[in-house]
């Protein structure tokens, strides 16, 4: 399985760095709004600021992704432990009743 995912992460390697050396052209990209009516500006090349971008998108999602997996392993590990703490048997056996469930007759005293 190791050697199926080595291969789809060098896949996906080669086909963004190709995609990066055929976008290389630098495009003006605008930041933020200043009070002259221009524009913080940089000039990227456009497989960087399309990277840029998918990264941003992609961030909250694999956040998400790693606190719901975070959450279902805790819980998990809680059934886990709960199950575990219930399945020991307990050391010592059960004491007989010391007295029985009925009413007793009356012993005679001598």
């Amino acid at each position: 399985m190791n050697i199926v995912r080595t291969v789809v992460w060098i896949a996906i390697t080669a086909i963004l760095v190709a995609f990066i050396a055929m976008n290389w052209t630098k495009v003006p990209v605008n930041f933020w709004p200043l009070d002259d009516a221009n524009y913080v500006h940089f000039e990227w090349p456009v497989g960087v600021v399309a990277l840029v971008f998918f990264g941003l998108g992609m961030a909250p999602v694999w956040l998400y992704l790693r606190a719901v997996r975070w959450r279902l392993q805790r819980r998990i590990a809680s059934l886990e432990n709960s199950l575990r703490a219930n399945s020991v048997p307990s050391a010592a056996p059960e004491a007989p009743l010391s007295t029985p469930l009925s009413n007793p007759e009356p012993s005679p005293e001598l």
